[in-house]
């Protein structure tokens, strides 16, 4: 097998088989943004599909919500992201390209050599100290350029609400999912009557008008997160414990349901520094991207800050009644929060494969690829062979995500299903019609054998589920 593959091989692939598309191409695209083509729309309902099952549906203290976009904008007051919800900029003198200063600083550290300077953790420095750090060893822009001092920039998108001049009220584009299910909490709460410790989670978007460093889909303006707001007594429930329990599933979602390399995730602390002033614990679950390590989930204790500052905004009590004790709490929440895009590029660089003889495929787990199987007929000019695969595609839709192809010759269609990650590739050819056998062909072995028709679907439901 081939190193690992770079971003470009990655970004290659899934332009070329309509995985991602730069958005709005057409018109020079938009920077950071990407929309997701036949292949992609299909590897990413999986993905989000899998992540909901195993999190909302398969347990019974999970419940899940579908929240706005749009929020009353004393949200985002309460919550603190329009007072500090920032990245550090700088400009480019020469040329005003803007750039995040701690991207700048990380991609300057990497080309030191000096042991001292193997000391600096970016992300425990403030913008004031990024700023000296930036003036005392003239770090430049990527075109080497001085930069201007960093400032903090807000990242919440605004917009309006209202089409008359001057009636238009400020509203926000969620920077993150888990603010409406603070907001929502009461009334999930009154309405399913949880008893703690419960879950609310939710997939959804969420918007952060960032300066990103070209890292594909990994930071992006318009993105999809994964949240779950995990609620409990902390009288009554340890909340280390908790959180242990909540990183054993996390890891294990992805190592053993996505089918990721565990060598390639780590856990790493959050310095105190580092660490948000609400949350008690952080820890992020990193993956070694084409770029190096880097965030993958995150998991917080937030304590009860969420919970009391939307108390405290709107007036209203978001208090949990014991229903034993009659005790009135505000509980503490544990908050894993993954990036679905993140997954999504993940599962591209963990499966890319390249062999000895350079044929490249998707090593996917078969729930997670676009297509289960792929049925072909040996020849797409001779109607007893295409009426025979049909026939079988037609049967196999039902049970097993399947696609039908009879492009080109057979060992191009081979090599395209590689490329997308379908796992099975079912060829009917002459002696299908004389005894109803057909050949199975595996992607990664690329060894075939031959089966019964009769056998197929049972061999295909069982191959797919191990």
């Amino acid at each position: 097998m081939s190193t690992k593959p770079t971003l470009e091989n990655i970004s290659s692939l899934a332009k070329r088989r309509g995985f991602t598309y730069p958005t709005s191409e057409i018109y020079g695209g938009l920077a950071s943004s990407y929309d997701y083509g036949p292949m992609g729309a299909l590897l990413l309902k999986n993905i989000k599909d899998l992540w909901w099952q195993e999190f909302i549906i398969n347990r019974d203290d999970m419940y899940g919500i579908d929240s706005q976009i749009l929020l009353n904008p004393e949200t985002w007051v309460a919550s603190g992201h329009v007072s500090s919800f920032t990245d550090p900029l700088v400009e480019d003198k020469t040329t005003h390209l803007r750039y995040r200063a701690d991207h700048l600083i990380k991609n300057w550290l990497k080309k030191q050599t000096d042991p001292k300077f193997e000391k600096i953790v970016v992300s425990d420095l403030s913008t004031a100290e990024m700023a000296q750090l930036i003036e005392q060893y003239n770090i430049t822009s990527p075109d080497g350029n001085p930069v201007t001092p960093p400032k903090d920039f807000n990242i919440l998108f605004e917009t309006a609400v209202g089409a008359v001049a001057g009636e238009k009220s400020l509203v926000y584009l969620r920077g993150e999912t888990a603010q409406g299910i603070f907001t929502n909490f009461k009334q999930v709460l009154n309405s399913t009557r949880a008893r703690l410790p419960f879950g609310i989670g939710q997939i959804g978007k969420s918007f952060r008008n960032e300066i990103t460093s070209g890292q594909f889909l990994f930071r992006q303006l318009e993105f999809e997160q994964a949240e779950i707001e995990y609620f409990f007594d902390p009288n009554k429930n340890d909340w280390q414990e908790l959180f242990k329990k909540w990183q054993t599933q996390m890891m294990n979602f992805v190592t053993q349901t996505l089918g990721v390399n565990s060598d390639n995730l780590r856990w790493r602390r959050h310095s105190d520094q580092e660490r948000s002033h609400y949350s008690q614990e952080t820890y992020d679950l990193d993956y070694q991207f084409p770029f190096g390590w880097d965030e993958l989930w995150g998991i917080a204790y937030r304590t009860d800050f969420d919970l009391k500052q939307h108390i405290q905004h709107s007036g209203e009590s978001l208090e949990y009644i014991d229903p034993e004790t009659h005790e009135k709490i505000i509980p503490h929440v544990i908050e894993p929060a993954a990036g679905i895009d993140r997954f999504f590029l993940m599962v591209l660089a963990d499966s890319y494969q390249q062999d000895k003889e350079g044929r490249v495929y998707l090593d996917l787990k078969p729930k997670l690829a676009p297509y289960q199987a792929a049925v072909f007929p040996l020849l797409k000019n001779k109607p007893n062979l295409t009426n025979k695969a049909t026939e079988i595609y037609r049967q196999l839709l039902k049970k097993v995500h399947t696609t039908y192809d009879d492009r080109g010759n057979i060992g191009k269609r081979y090599l395209y299903q590689d490329e997308i990650g379908t796992p099975f590739c079912i060829t009917i050819d002459f002696e299908t019609l004389e005894n109803d056998t057909l050949t199975v062909r595996e992607r990664n072995t690329t060894q075939q054998k031959r089966i019964a028709v009769s056998e197929l679907v049972p061999y295909l439901q069982k191959m797919v589920n191990s």
